[in-house]
């Protein structure tokens, strides 16, 4: 099992119980899934940037990434129907609480002047979403191999009503949010 799956039943549970008044274990919001998403738009250009990519993706998730196509053509893009411009990955189960872990105790404390994430960025359902500017952060990168650094998208997917939920419960996992001024 999972180290911060543990967590989550043995300290977040009887936590967000007790703050927000949950008669039924059930109720208690969890994390549903994480995607991330890398979008590529030079690969237009270059394919093979495509490829650096897909490795990338799959070090930093250790799973596979589906290749993601464009839906309409743009001409001033230069884009056609079914080019590839970005992967992304899906985590659920323990692979999921994995990544968070990875994320929230060896890569997130890597980022230079790093004063804590935004608590902002949250949709008004309780799901989280963070914005790299680079993939360099993630230990699993080796930086001699990369050709361009890419930024991504990480998407946290909770069973939380409400944004006060959603952050409660991320910050009870240990996900350092900036403190308000």
């Amino acid at each position: 099992m999972a180290r911060l799956r543990e967590t989550y039943l043995k300290q977040v549970v009887p936590a967000l119980s007790k703050e927000f008044g949950y008669k039924n274990v059930m109720a208690v919001p969890k994390i549903q899934k994480i995607s991330l998403n890398m979008g590529v738009g030079e690969a237009t250009q270059n394919a093979k940037l495509m490829d650096g990519a897909v490795n990338e993706l799959m070090a930093i998730a250790g799973q596979r990434p589906v290749i993601t196509k464009a839906r309409k053509s743009i001409a001033q893009f230069k884009l056609r129907e079914g080019m590839a411009i970005g992967c992304t990955v899906t985590l659920r189960g323990d692979r999921m609480y994995e990544f968070l872990d990875r994320l929230v105790n060896v890569s997130l404390p890597r980022v230079r002047d790093f004063r804590g994430v935004s608590t902002k960025s949250f949709d008004g359902r309780g799901n989280y979403t963070l914005g790299m500017k680079d993939q360099l952060i993630f230990p699993e990168i080796d930086y001699n191999k990369v050709e361009k650094t890419k930024g991504m998208n990480i998407c946290i997917t909770t069973t939380a009503k409400t944004d006060a939920e959603g952050l409660a419960l991320l910050k009870h996992l240990g996900m350092p949010f900036r403190a308000q001024v």
